[in-house]
């Protein structure tokens, strides 16, 4: 195999990224390799760069120096390729539009700015609110929604886009355990059909059952790669500098033996 197939086996590869604002490193000398059709969390602690390694692999915020491929190609090259769901908290929800034409802007790039959606588009988007349990909300102006609601609307959004690579920014933040259930099975759903899903995470009590790779941030790259080879408590306590609380599960699991560093058997929780 060649090295461009080799890359286009990789959805996401990013090289000797650094980004710094006001001349203080956030990234520094990050690498990153993503093979498609996983579920990856990216974690560290506040500060990290978790959002900055997202914005800047999307051209949101630009880089000191650096290279990102999607699927063997610059990003500029693969936008359509790509979806994203931001924080929630950095959208303006007093916007006067309704849920639909939320979701509808998902198929604006495709669309362009000059074509306005068609029957085929409004499909697109009732299907999706439909699949994300909203299609009873179309209508209605989003600064009625709850913090949940809205995040589904979000997901809804980067659906109709149909992309190979979803990024997503801490999309369980400030929702309740149904949708928090929903949004998994939905990521598992986009998985089964060979996308890969980056999101942002910061529950270290889920990571097992939720994501099939991990990277670890701290400013610098600490690891990354399958859950089960990195999810460790010495990889954790480099990340997080030993500010983790490990918390026995109601059925105990069996630790690791002596002297091994196997994957972290009670998942915790980042003290503040």
């Amino acid at each position: 195999m060649n090295a461009e197939d080799q890359s286009a086996e990789m959805a996401v590869q990013v090289t000797d990224l650094t980004v710094a604002y006001h001349e203080r490193p956030v990234l520094w000398d990050v690498d990153l390799d993503v093979p498609a059709g996983n579920l990856l969390a990216i974690m560290g602690p506040n500060g990290a760069g978790k959002t900055t390694l997202v914005k800047a692999i999307l051209g949101l915020v630009p880089p000191a120096a650096g290279r990102v491929l999607i699927h063997g190609k610059p990003y500029a090259k693969q936008r359509s390729l790509v979806g994203y769901v931001p924080q929630r908290g950095s959208v303006d929800w007093d916007f006067p539009t309704t849920v639909r034409d939320v979701v509808l802007m998902g198929r604006y790039g495709a669309l362009g700015w000059v074509r306005r959606p068609g029957r085929r588009e409004h499909e697109q988007a009732d299907a999706a609110l439909e699949k994300v349990g909203m299609a009873d909300f179309a209508v209605r102006q989003i600064s009625q929604l709850s913090g949940g609601q809205q995040q589904r609307v979000f997901l809804a959004r980067a659906l109709v886009q149909d992309a190979r690579v979803y990024f997503m920014d801490e999309p369980f933040q400030g929702v309740d355990a149904r949708t928090e259930r929903a949004i998994v099975d939905l990521l598992k759903d986009l998985r089964a059909q060979g996308r890969t899903v980056i999101v942002v995470h910061h529950d270290l009590q889920t990571v097992t059952d939720y994501f099939d790779w991990v990277t670890l941030l701290n400013v610098r790259r600490i690891a990354s790669g399958p859950v089960a080879d990195t999810f460790t408590s010495e990889n954790l306590r480099l990340a997080f500098g030993g500010r983790v609380e490990f918390l026995h599960r109601k059925t105990p699991v069996e630790p690791s033996a002596p002297g091994t560093d196997g994957p972290v058997s009670f998942p915790g929780r980042i003290q503040p």
